[in-house]
């Protein structure tokens, strides 16, 4: 699978652990920058990443902040997947989404991988 077109961020974890945040983040933007197709697979409390005002603060002292990391990957072309179960059970309201976000599980994230090989990180 050497020089994938396609790269899948897996999120788990929302700002209950903001370094690892900080990492997908990261790894995101990167690959967005080499001309990647990037998406981000967010679940449990990762939802909330994907409503404005949410992906902000500093990981850790020098930690670059997440606003800005969150910007660069949504300018890059970076996109988000949300998962819809994770998403209803905290009752949030899909109209608030960010606009390089949108609902979609298990079916979604493969059709978009499709028959082309991506790149895997897990946060």
């Amino acid at each position: 699978m050497p020089n994938s077109p396609k790269v899948v961020v897996n999120l788990a974890t929302g700002l209950e652990d903001a370094e690892r945040v900080l990492v997908a983040f990261l790894v995101g933007g990167a690959a967005v920058e080499r001309g990647k197709q990037v998406t981000m697979f967010l679940t449990k409390e990762a939802v909330r990443l994907a409503l404005p005002g949410h992906a902000e603060g500093v990981a850790c002292d020098g930690c670059p902040p997440l606003a800005k990391l969150f910007a660069q990957f949504a300018d890059g072309g970076g996109s988000l997947l949300v998962c819809p179960i994770c998403f209803n059970a905290r009752k949030l309201d899909q109209g608030e989404l960010v606009a390089n976000a949108e609902l979609g599980g298990a079916t979604p994230l493969w059709e978009w991988v499709g028959e082309d090989h991506a790149t895997v990180f897990s946060y």
